[in-house]
């Protein structure tokens, strides 16, 4: 029986699926298909934590994220310094502050 999936997997993925003694297809992503799967990933991976609200789920988020930053060229080290830029600046969400509206006062 074959199954086909066509999505990004993790680098042991084939390694184990051949040590159960099966057998599976593979091919190395160009640069630019490889960002556009990871993409998807997140999107599915993001989906799984929703629906499960597991704490797996949301370290595959994470561990793709981190291979979105480099594939785009960015450091661990920098995406959190962003991260902790952005909340030094804006905050984070530590308050759990809902926003009902605004009332823009027009000049």
């Amino acid at each position: 029986m074959t199954k086909t999936y066509n999505k990004l997997v993790r680098d042991k993925i084939p390694k184990i699926i051949e040590s159960s003694g099966n057998t599976c297809k593979t091919r190395i992503l160009s640069d630019e298909e490889y960002i556009e799967m990871l993409d998807k990933k997140l999107n599915e991976e993001c989906a799984e934590y929703q629906a499960d609200k597991n704490i797996e789920e949301l370290a595959d988020m994470l561990e793709v994220i981190y291979a979105i930053a480099k594939a785009k060229g960015t450091s661990i080290e920098e995406l959190e310094k962003v991260r902790l830029e952005k909340a030094e600046n804006r905050g984070g969400f530590d308050e759990k502050i809902l926003l009902i509206e605004t009332v823009v006062n027009e000049a």
